[in-house]
């Protein structure tokens, strides 16, 4: 089994690993590891200190401060020793935790069923005209796409422009190779091509944490170890932006489908409903420094569940279900919801999905010249691109991404029951009622 490993070294070396300019292995921070095969091609991740989590749904606190600091390592221990492994470790002096570094896959799904409608639709109906005449297209707003990696040409062939591939803001995880902007044609280039829907200008980080390095693995799937690393980048990103005008938005179509890679519900290892977990810690952490970050809801819906879900109940769970994160279902083009977009309640916060967005439509043609863009893997980058076309204006610290959040909420197209629901959440984005809340409200920003 796959696991993180949370440590409290030396304070020389939590120094040394915050230090960008010094090399650490992992070795140096673990030292001894008894039945733990060290991955010690996984670079050492700063973990921000966390105060109480007070709740399942947030609450928590989180310092910068060295000294509060830990440091995650990843390594395996065979399935049959894990009991035994995982008490060796505890008994270290410097290990405060072991987690599990469960498999993440894209959320591609329900093949086989007709594109409705085209993205030329869905920029109707997200009011782009509206967008555009405000100035807010995502110029100069950092656009992370979390994924197998962004092919620029391709989606600029379709599209007419390619993206703007920020190459000197994306980052690859350890053992991925290539450049940015240039990985083959795959989930990543659809979701870059749905968040240029509404956010044409954004400038794209690309980072391929499903490019899978694992043993067995393909080009579809990752572990969480990496969005952690992932994550820990950009929060370096976000803090070297000028504070009056911080904005980054994040995109992350994808999710772990099994239980069968976490540890159970209760273990203090588990990822699945535990806020944490370090990867749900460092998601909380980031939003609160000024980043707007969206998961995809999950593709594991009632009527037409992905063949991968395996949980009987409650799929979105993790990071996908954080309280600090936007879930995204999806529907389609009439505002309906597909049956495969995954229903609440969510296992972090229980009012997940929060809004919907549209998807199965004729767009990036990255899977075949009549294939949709479809999952909730599409809908989450039609939002995100709609997030970061706000931020043009209205940066994080004029308005924070708690109150976007709020926002983008309160002014959804109720769907299905009156208010929330576990199918559409609070309804379905409505770009046109947004704008209008936001120059209602912040009239003098």
């Amino acid at each position: 089994m796959r696991l993180l490993i949370q440590l409290r070294p030396s304070a020389e070396l939590v120094a040394a690993v915050a230090d960008p300019g010094v090399t650490v292995r992992s070795s140096e921070v673990l030292g001894e590891s008894g039945g733990f095969t060290l991955d010690d091609s996984y670079t050492p991740v700063l973990l921000p200190g966390v105060g109480p989590i007070a709740s399942a749904s947030g609450g928590a606190t989180y310092s910068a401060a060295l000294e509060d600091a830990t440091v995650l390592v990843r390594g395996e221990i065979p399935d049959d020793e894990i009991t035994p492994g995982i008490r060796l470790l505890n008994r270290s002096a410097t290990v405060s935790g072991v987690f599990a570094d469960p498999v993440i896959e894209n959320n591609l799904t329900c093949g086989g069923t007709p594109a409705v409608g085209t993205w030329h639709d869905i920029e109707s109906r997200l009011h782009t005209d509206q967008l555009t005449a405000a100035g807010l297209t995502g110029a100069g707003v950092a656009l992370a796409i979390l994924d197998t990696g962004i092919n620029a040409a391709f989606v600029g062939k379709v599209r007419g422009t390619p993206p703007a591939i920020d190459a000197a803001r994306s980052w690859n995880p350890s053992g991925v190779t290539g450049t940015p902007g240039e990985f083959p044609v795959a989930h990543g280039s659809m979701c870059a091509f749905d968040a240029l829907i509404a956010a044409p200008q954004a400038s794209f980080l690309d980072y391929p944490v499903l490019q899978s390095a694992r043993h067995g693995g393909s080009v579809m799937d990752g572990l969480l170890s990496d969005a952690v690393a992932a994550f820990a980048q950009l929060r370096t990103v976000l803090i070297a932006q000028p504070e009056a005008t911080r904005a980054l938005v994040v995109s992350n179509s994808w999710g772990s489908f099994s239980p069968q890679w976490d540890f159970p519900v209760g273990n203090p290892g588990n990822y699945s409903d535990n806020p944490s977990h370090p990867f749900n810690v460092i998601v909380g952490s980031l939003e609160s420094a000024g980043a707007d970050i969206l998961f995809a809801a999950g593709n594991c819906g009632r009527d037409c569940p992905d063949g991968r879900c395996a949980y009987k109940d409650q799929p979105i769970g993790g990071a996908n279900s954080h309280p600090s994160a936007l879930s995204i279902g999806g529907v389609d083009n009439t505002g309906t919801r597909v049956g495969y977009s995954s229903q609440g309640p969510g296992r972090l916060s229980a009012r997940k999905p929060d809004i919907c967005s549209y998807t199965h439509f004729l767009g990036s043609t990255a899977f075949g010249a009549t294939e949709p863009d479809t999952g909730t893997s599409a809908a989450c980058p039609v939002a995100a691109g709609v997030v970061a076309a706000i931020r043009t204006r209205w940066s994080a610290t004029a308005l924070p991404p708690a109150r976007l959040r709020d926002l983008l909420r309160n002014t959804a197209t109720d769907r299905g029951a009156l208010g929330f629901d576990n199918d559409y959440g609070y309804g379905v984005v409505d770009t046109a009622a947004l704008l209008a809340a936001l120059q209602r409200t912040t009239a003098t920003v």
